[in-house]
C-alpha cells in the first residue's frame, strides 16, 4: 500500500505531512512514558523483522499480491502503540530513502496511514476484543489477528479518499476498489499476525511485554531475520500490490512515472544492479540491519524520564 509519488496532490501530501509528523513527534514524547530501555532490543529486532516481512508478496485473488503491514503486530509485541507508530513510520521512511519504495513526497501520506491510523485501530481493537474475549493472555493472537485485518482495510480506506481528494479517482470508484481488493489482504496479515504472536507466546515470551521477563539472546530471532530478508523474500510474488493492482484498473499507474523525486541509491527496488538473486539478499539483510540498527538507537533516545 506504498503510495509513489504523484499518486496524491501537492495539498494532500503536504496536509498528510504535517499530520504525520505532528503524530511522530507526539509518540517521541510519549513513548518516553510508554517504553523503557530495557526493551530497545525488542523495538530493533521488530522493526527489522516488519521491514524483512514486508518484502514478502503474497498472491490473493486476481492476479493481485498483499503484504505484511505490520502495525498491530508493532503495537502488541512492543505494548505501546507509540512505539509502534516510531517502528512502522522507521520501516517507511527507511524503504522510502534506501529503497525507492513509497514515493518522498507521499511519505507523509504513507506514514499516516500505516504508522499512525493502521497501528491506532488495531491496537485499539485488539484491546476491545480482548477485554471481550475475558482478557485471557492465550486470546491474545485470536483478537489481534482479527484486528490487524481490520487496521489494513482501515488503512486502506484512508488511502483511498487521499486519492479521491487529491482528482485521482473518483471517490464511488476507487473507495470500493481499494476496500475490497484489501479485505483479500487483512486476511493474510491477520493470519500472520496471529501466528506469530502464537509463537513468541509458546517459545520466545521474552520477546512481549512483561516486566518479569528478561531479553534471552540474540541467536534465534536474528537468524529468523536474516532468513526472511535474505531468503524467503526470494520467493515474494511478483504481481502487483493491492494499490498498483487498483491503479492499473482505475487507469492512473502512468501517474508515478510522471511525477517522481529520484533518491540515488544502489538498493533501488531492493535489488543491485547486475547481481540478479543475489543482490535482493543483500538489499534485504542490508535493509533489515539498518532499520535494526535505527530503531534501536531511537529506543535510546526514548529512554524513561524516571530512567
Amino acid at each position: 500500500m506504498h503510495i509513489p509519488d504523484g499518486f496524491v496532490s501537492g495539498s494532500v501530501a503536504g496536509a498528510t505531512g504535517l499530520a504525520s509528523a505532528a503524530a511522530l513527534f507526539v509518540a517521541f514524547g510519549r513513548s518516553q512514558d510508554a517504553f523503557g530501555i530495557r526493551r530497545a532490543p525488542v523495538l530493533g529486532l521488530t522493526t527489522a523483522f516488519i521491514f524483512a516481512a514486508q518484502m514478502i508478496n503474497f498472491p490473493v485473488a486476481g492476479g493481485t499480491s498483499g503484504h505484511l503491514l505490520g502495525g498491530t503486530l508493532a503495537a502488541v509485541v512492543l505494548g505501546s502503540p507509540w512505539a509502534g507508530t516510531l517502528c512502522i513510520a522507521t520501516v517507511l521512511i527507511i524503504q522510502a530513502v534506501l529503497f525507492a519504495d513509497g514515493g518522498i513526497t507521499a511519505l507523509g501520506a504513507n506514514i499516516l496511514n500505516m504508522a499512525v491510523i493502521g497501528v491506532w485501530v488495531g491496537w485499539g481493537l485488539t484491546q476491545t476484543l480482548q477485554r471481550l474475549f475475558g482478557g485471557a493472555r492465550g486470546r491474545l493472537p485470536l483478537a489481534a489477528g482479527i484486528a490487524a485485518g481490520v487496521s489494513v482495510v482501515v488503512a486502506a480506506i484512508a488511502c483511498a479518499i487521499e486519492l479521491a481528494l487529491s482528482g485521482t479517482a473518483p471517490v464511488a470508484i476507487v473507495l470500493p476498489a481499494m476496500t475490497g481488493t484489501h479485505i483479500l489482504i487483512g486476511i493474510g496479515e491477520g493470519l500472520i499476525t496471529g501466528s506469530v504472536l502464537v509463537y513468541l507466546a509458546r517459545e520466545r515470551p521474552d520477546l512481549l511485554p512483561g516486566e518479569q521477563q528478561q531479553f534471552r539472546g540474540w541467536l534465534v530471532p536474528v537468524v529468523s531475520i536474516f532468513l526472511v530478508a535474505g531468503v524467503l523474500s526470494l520467493f515474494a510474488s511478483a504481481w502487483p500490490d493491492g494499490l498498483e493492482k487498483v491503479a492499473e484498473n482505475l487507469g492512473f499507474i502512468d501517474l508515478a512515472d510522471k511525477v517522481r523525486v529520484i533518491v540515488p541509491t544502489p538498493l533501488a527496488d531492493y535489488s543491485i544492479q547486475g547481481l540478479g538473486t543475489i543482490g535482493t539478499s543483500i538489499a534485504g539483510l542490508v535493509g533489515a540491519a539498518v532499520c535494526f540498527a535505527v530503531a534501536f538507537g531511537i529506543a535510546k533516545v526514548v529512554k524513561p524520564k524516571n530512567a
